[in-house]
């Protein structure tokens, strides 16, 4: 169930409250972005995906309804959905990407080389996931939600987020090339 405090906001946006949505906004908008750029790796399209997102929040908040569930637990189905679509759109009419500058990260060329050949690496392991393990291990490490969280959010039991998660390590240990049990840190805590 929301805090009184988000529950008020919503109320105040679902009637077209300017400042409550920007709050709403505000409050959000961190862990939204995080997410939808995990699942999407282009800066730009994530940018898009995230205003979207809000788009579809206000949009849909005259019809959203306080049930018992968090209201961020609506704005990562819409997350979710935006990036399907994303992907969806995207199998269709392929695009390549131009980029003329790189960033200066005040790091080695070869240091940068590196973080940036792992992070495509475990970006390639974590898409062949399926989404909804996609969406566990994002929420669970990224977005540092416990188990019970996670569950609520994606309207699972706790066994059932537990379960998947170590199915989804397994697999993308395997996709890493570890060999023997997932490193410690993917396990995450029992929380």
């Amino acid at each position: 169930m929301p805090s009184n405090d988000e529950a008020l906001l919503i109320k105040r946006a679902r009637q077209g409250e300017r400042d409550a949505i920007a709050a709403l906004y505000r409050r959000h908008v961190q862990a939204i972005y995080r997410y939808v750029r995990y699942r999407v790796p282009e800066d730009a399209a994530a940018d898009d995906l995230t205003a979207e997102v809000f788009l579809r929040m206000v949009e849909g908040l005259p019809r959203f309804q306080l049930n018992g569930a968090p209201f961020e637990a609506w704005l990562y189905r819409i997350a979710s959905a935006r990036v399907a679509d994303h992907y969806r759109q995207r199998s269709r009419h392929p695009q390549q990407a131009l980029s003329d500058t790189q960033a200066d990260r005040s790091v080695s060329p070869e240091g940068v080389l590196q973080t940036t050949e792992e992070e495509a690496e475990l970006r390639t392991a974590l898409q062949q996931l399926s989404a909804e393990h996609q969406d566990i291990l994002l929420l669970r490490f990224v977005e540092r939600k416990s188990h019970a969280e996670v569950a609520e959010i994606l309207g699972k039991s706790v066994t059932a987020i537990k379960s998947a998660q170590h199915r989804a390590l397994s697999r993308l240990a395997e996709l890493l090339g570890s060999n023997g049990k997932a490193r410690h840190y993917l396990r995450g805590s029992d929380e």
